[in-house]
């Protein structure tokens, strides 16, 4: 008898192997191409989302800053959740919707990498940030689940996960950053 967990867990495996050839794969090779270029020539990714989309921006910096499989020399990332100082501070004297657009005009350039995660793809704050971010002159990579919501206009790549529950797409945006970690790694440091 399958167990609620076995179920579960067989589900996102299902759903990781449907995603492994297609139009998404096709989308996260972009965003690792996206990638490359950008820490070829020294520039910066700089990533944002809200609640586990947070979590994962600062999973992604961490592993691609720090290390994933091997060890090697950092690679510029940035997680914008992370300066709980100026999230309160700019959040409550002026807006939360522009926090990100806001440290995007102050640590990114043109040629930096802008990664927006948002398992609807309507976070305001995030949509507002890759907008900003395009106007900078930023690469804008969006992480979303399906459809991409308001994301779809401001990314140059849109890695849009066909699922509509958001453990599910998740799941698949876990897999997605450790493929991304683990591919980059390999091209730049043969």
């Amino acid at each position: 008898m399958d167990s609620d967990v076995s179920r579960l867990l067989r589900e996102t495996g299902e759903n990781l192997l449907s995603l492994s050839q297609g139009s998404y794969c096709t989308a996260v090779e972009r965003a690792v191409d996206v990638l490359e270029g950008a820490f070829r020539q020294g520039k910066t990714l700089l990533a944002f989302g809200n609640g586990g989309s947070s979590a994962d921006a600062q999973h992604l910096c961490a592993e691609l800053l720090g290390r994933f499989l091997i060890d090697r020399r950092p690679l510029p990332a940035l997680a914008l959740t992370t300066n709980q100082a100026f999230l309160t501070a700019w959040s409550n004297d002026y807006r939360f919707d522009d926090v990100f657009a806001r440290q995007i005009e102050g640590h990114g350039g043109p040629g930096d990498v802008a990664l927006g995660i948002s398992t609807s793809g309507n976070s305001a704050n995030v949509v507002q940030g890759l907008r900003r971010a395009r106007e900078l002159g930023l690469r804008t990579i969006g992480l979303s689940g399906s459809g991409g919501g308001l994301m779809v206009e401001h990314c140059d790549v849109l890695m849009s996960v066909p699922l509509n529950q958001t453990p599910r797409i998740q799941e698949v945006h876990l897999a997605t950053y450790h493929a991304i970690c683990e591919v980059l790694e390999r091209r730049l440091f043969p």
